[in-house]
């Protein structure tokens, strides 16, 4: 089994905002991307937000949407940065919805890549039936599960425990991808890895005593978003 990774840092608040939109002939899509270009994200650089990017929906459901990511280093501090956030006409987005969830000790900083060329993002939830379970899987990704992703080439952005939001108690995290061929191709390593084998025939850990649905959504990042 890999050893488990014990960073110093201590977790953060991560904040999911989709802005759900609808075609019009005033161009709906484009005037919610310009305002998170030249409103969003030099202001919640300015109110001590970190772990940014923004990602429009490329298969998902109830697309289309865009997605907003940012980190805070504390419930606090998210709601005194969102006194400085500027606020976006009606007109910009058909509704928004916003989810909070608390990051892993596992990896709790959101990873910020830019790489050459614009990667494929993957948005996963995993429900389960009770609190309870929810953290064993929760530990799971700690003692060794992020781990194993990494050395199988999965590329993790985050991990989060929702704190508010939909299909609680939950947990959502992203990774990213150079295609959907390498997707197919790094998920079956993992699969296939004798640590994620070991480590998934634990007694009481198996998906079928923990997690009760899993769900995805595959997004793209936009051209300005920082986490490419």
């Amino acid at each position: 089994m890999l050893a488990a990774q014990t960073p110093n840092a201590q977790p953060t608040i991560l904040e999911l905002r989709y802005f759900y939109l609808r075609n019009t002939t005033d161009n709906m899509p484009g005037r919610a991307v310009e305002y998170l270009k030249t409103a969003d994200l030099p202001a919640s650089k300015d109110a001590g937000a970190s772990g940014i990017g923004y990602f429009t929906s490329n298969l998902a459901p109830r697309a289309p949407f865009l997605l907003a990511v940012r980190s805070w280093a504390s419930l606090a501090a998210m709601e005194q940065g969102w006194a400085k956030l500027p606020k976006a006409s009606d007109a910009a987005y058909l509704r928004m919805e916003r989810q909070i969830l608390r990051s892993f000790t596992g990896m709790p900083e959101v990873a910020v890549k830019a790489a050459p060329e614009a990667r494929l993002f993957e948005l996963r939830t995993y429900e389960s039936s009770t609190a309870q379970t929810l953290q064993k899987k929760i530990g799971m990704f700690n003692d060794g599960e992020i781990a194993i992703f990494r050395k199988t080439g999965l590329d993790p952005v985050f991990f989060g425990e929702m704190l508010a939001g939909p299909n609680q108690p939950c947990l959502v995290y992203m990774l990213a991808y150079d295609s959907f061929a390498a997707r197919e191709k790094n998920w079956n390593t993992f699969l296939a890895d004798p640590d994620w084998l070991k480590l998934r025939g634990t007694p009481g850990l198996s998906d079928g005593e923990i997690v009760s649905n899993i769900s995805s959504a595959f997004l793209r990042p936009l051209a300005f978003s920082p986490i490419r």
